[in-house]
């Protein structure tokens, strides 16, 4: 039989969250549960409720997929989790687990779609969509669901479920190591995650941003250079300089100007999500044989890979803790930039909201 739980959610595009009770479904065989601790609030959570990307999948829609609990039942061919485990389900909970990207361990760029944490029709209740972490509780797959190491704090963990994940892939795919270069554009929540895991991973690490107002935030992130590239002569001082640069933004910029800066055979990644188009020249990337790509977040066994790096080197996001009946207001300020450099819902507060 399903449970009802608490949650916070949408009933349609750009209207306010409200206080919801929804159902989970019963634990199969292969299923945890968890109940929730922590869920991040992330920006794509307000582009799905602010119609950026089309109406809502279902309704009502509860976003959240940053999520951080304990298990509280397994099922009974379970063998990754016991009941008490602290875990965390990121982005998605589930994929074909066929294809050749799934076999490779890249479950999100699953072939056959992968199932996101909210918003996807759900395999395992035809004709329902899966509901996120803004709840009491949330059941899924045990191989979608991974390990949260000891050492790490719950609340500040639940950002790199997904914030942690998006960058710490292209960081190591690129090279960002002991001797490379990294340029981290915009230090926001992706961003300020980015230059903790680059400097982790032992690059040399600079944030541009577009005034001079986050300098010592983002040398107290633990950055060796900072540079303002608003009046535009950073894209001059810094010509030919990175290996790796990581745009974390969440909108359109000039990428002629940042090729620019790429040295021989560099690479652009971009992690942040914007739904406006950015021109692409290419003959910027001719030059010095550069490289430009995306990238999501990471699949299930490269993100308990990032949760043990960030345990070992101590990265976690900061945050702010908020109850379920701020999650609104926290939306209103990460439109404002108002946030240093995440929001994270205390999952505890769920259990007070009156539907």
């Amino acid at each position: 039989m399903s449970t009802t739980v608490k949650a916070f959610g949408a009933h349609d595009i750009r209207q306010p969250l409200v206080p919801l009770t929804i159902e989970r479904r019963d634990v199969g065989p292969h299923d945890v549960r968890l109940d929730i601790l922590y869920c991040g609030v992330c920006h794509s959570d307000i582009n799905f409720v602010g119609g950026e990307f089309g109406p809502l999948p279902t309704s009502p829609l509860v976003p959240g997929h940053e999520v951080v609990g304990r298990v509280s039942e397994t099922g009974s061919e379970v063998t990754r989790h016991q009941v008490g485990d602290l875990v965390g389900i990121g982005c998605m909970v589930n994929s074909c687990r066929e294809c050749e990207n799934c076999r490779a361990g890249q479950e999100q760029y699953c072939l056959n779609g992968h199932t996101l944490v909210f918003g996807s029709p759900d395999p395992a209740e035809p004709g329902a969509h899966t509901q996120g972490g803004y709840s009491e509780a949330i059941v899924a797959p045990e191989d979608f669901v991974v390990r949260v190491p000891d050492g790490l704090d719950p609340a500040a963990a639940a950002p790199l479920l997904c914030a942690g994940i998006t960058v710490y892939a292209p960081l190591k795919r690129y090279g960002a190591g002991p001797g490379a270069k990294v340029a981290v554009v915009g230090l926001g929540g992706l961003g300020h995650l980015g230059v903790r895991m680059a400097k982790a991973m032992g690059a040399d690490v600079t944030v541009l941003s577009q005034s001079d107002r986050k300098r010592d935030a983002a040398t107290a992130l633990g950055a060796d250079h900072y540079a303002v590239t608003g009046d535009g002569s950073a894209f001059t001082d810094l010509a030919n300089t990175f290996d790796v640069i990581l745009n974390t933004v969440s909108a359109p910029v000039s990428l002629k100007d940042y090729f620019g800066m790429l040295r021989l055979h560099g690479t652009m990644v971009s992690v942040g999500v914007t739904t406006e188009p950015m021109p692409l020249e290419v003959f910027p990337l001719l030059q010095n044989g550069r490289a430009y790509a995306g990238s999501l977040f990471g699949g299930i066994a490269e993100t308990q890979e990032m949760l043990d790096f960030a345990a070992e080197h101590g990265v976690t996001a900061e945050i702010e803790l908020i109850g379920a009946q701020d999650i609104n207001t926290a939306y209103e300020r990460i439109l404002a930039s108002d946030v240093r450099y995440r929001f994270v819902v205390d999952g505890a507060t769920f259990a007070e909201l009156k539907a």
